[in-house]
């Protein structure tokens, strides 16, 4: 065993782990707890983030139609900080509130500058996110949506155009907190390579449900919450890219 210990106003709590050499599932050891990004260190941090004030928040719009259009205008390539401003803008524009929204309406919003950082940018895609979106939002107005579970939802809008499998676990994730999905972007997939969770040589264009499967099983291994892990993971993924990139060097560099 190994012990995973945090100071709270001069209060010491612990927390006991496997040892590094038993599996989380079948092929996958535990590691280390303090060894970035063991498996190990995964779960410890998701227990040592139960004391800290800053809980993990991913929910990023109020209604179903405001996550839907967060999650869309974000992702592929869009800084999210540029992605949340145009969802902002469309949101204080009323965009979620109309029903059925016209997609060249949508385009002329985002084709205003917007304020990021004090500084003036413009929307990539903005043609083509109208038309995605505006095609979601008469979706969402024509049809209930399942809510039943997450996976559910997740099926259901990939009706929607543009709205791929990343997207759809993305929004769902959100707005259910759903834990039978999830969303398999680059920083997940660099940390499942680096902590042996998740098959290298699968692809999100062509394996994506095998390897959310593998995923769901690795969060039920560590006995935490997939929406938290997802959430944890491509936080500190996202934060850490030199020390990412340098890991995945010498992982490339050894199998040579």
């Amino acid at each position: 065993m190994q012990t995973g210990v945090v100071v709270i106003d001069s209060v010491l709590h612990k927390a006991q782990f496997p040892a590094p050499d038993s599996e989380v599932v079948p092929g996958v050891r535990w590691g280390l707890i303090e060894a970035f990004p063991s498996p190990a260190y995964w779960a410890y941090q998701l227990w040592a983030s139960a004391y800290s004030e800053k809980s993990i928040v991913y929910t990023l719009g109020a209604t179903l139609e405001e996550e839907v259009g967060a999650c869309l205008l974000g992702g592929h390539g869009i800084p999210a900080s540029v992605g949340l401003a145009a969802f902002a803008h469309l949101r204080d524009n009323g965009v979620f509130e109309q029903g059925t929204v016209p997609e060249q309406h949508i385009y002329a919003l985002l084709s205003e500058p917007l304020t990021v950082n004090g500084r003036a940018v413009n929307y990539r895609f903005a043609r083509q996110k109208a038309r995605y979106l505006s095609g979601a939002i008469a979706l969402l107005s024509s049809k209930s949506a399942p809510l039943g579970s997450g996976r559910e939802l997740r099926d259901w809008l990939l009706a929607a155009p543009g709205i791929g499998y990343k997207t759809a676990s993305w929004i769902s994730r959100n707005h259910l907190r759903a834990d039978d999905v999830a969303i398999l972007d680059i920083h997940i997939l660099r940390a499942g390579h680096l902590g042996g969770f998740l098959t290298p040589k699968l692809t999100v264009e062509k394996h994506y449900l095998q390897l959310e499967d593998e995923f769901l099983r690795f969060s039920r291994g560590l006995g935490v919450r997939a929406s938290d892990l997802d959430a944890l993971i491509w936080l500190q993924m996202m934060s850490s890219s030199n020390i990412v990139h340098g890991l995945l060097g010498r992982q490339s560099t050894k199998a040579a």
